[in-house]
């Protein structure tokens, strides 16, 4: 397994959105996030410390504004914590490694396809596209990027 944590490096490389939505657990305005149409194959990694998220096959337009996924990719690379913040209970989805913020899991989503909704910004992803994953390191998650419904 590889060796997913978060850098200096990294840190320094963010854009101001990016640091401010990773590392200070900010969102990024509804409908303006670079992933939220994208339907190409591949997986979604934290831009932080690159452990790999989400896959293209659990995305779905769930019509909130942002990328929305029914699972991650590997239940090891997330964590979820309770957020009080703005006068609400929700459960914070952040990276395991990178501790990134990434978004919120709602009980809304595809009941088909588990029930949840895993609303995720952009600005803490970074796209992998299949042909590019066997060359990034991600080649043992291929088999999950295929739209298996």
């Amino acid at each position: 397994m590889a060796d997913y944590q978060k850098s200096e490096q990294a840190i320094s490389q963010l854009t101001p959105e990016q640091y401010r939505v990773t590392q200070e657990s900010g969102t990024e305005a509804p409908g303006t996030g670079e992933y939220l149409s994208n339907k190409a194959p591949g997986i979604y990694v934290d831009l932080v410390s690159g452990e790999p998220l989400f896959a293209s096959s659990d995305k779905y337009e769930s019509g909130c504004g942002w990328p929305s996924f029914t699972k991650p990719i590997e239940t090891a690379h997330v964590s979820e914590t309770t957020d009080r913040s703005l006068g609400m209970t929700r459960t914070e989805v952040r990276s395991a490694h990178g501790d990134s913020h990434l978004g919120h899991v709602f009980p809304d989503g595809p009941a088909d396809r588990g029930g949840l909704r895993y609303c995720i910004n952009s600005a803490a992803l970074k796209f992998i596209p299949k042909d590019d994953m066997e060359a990034a390191g991600y080649g043992a998650y291929i088999d999950q990027v295929e739209d298996i419904r």
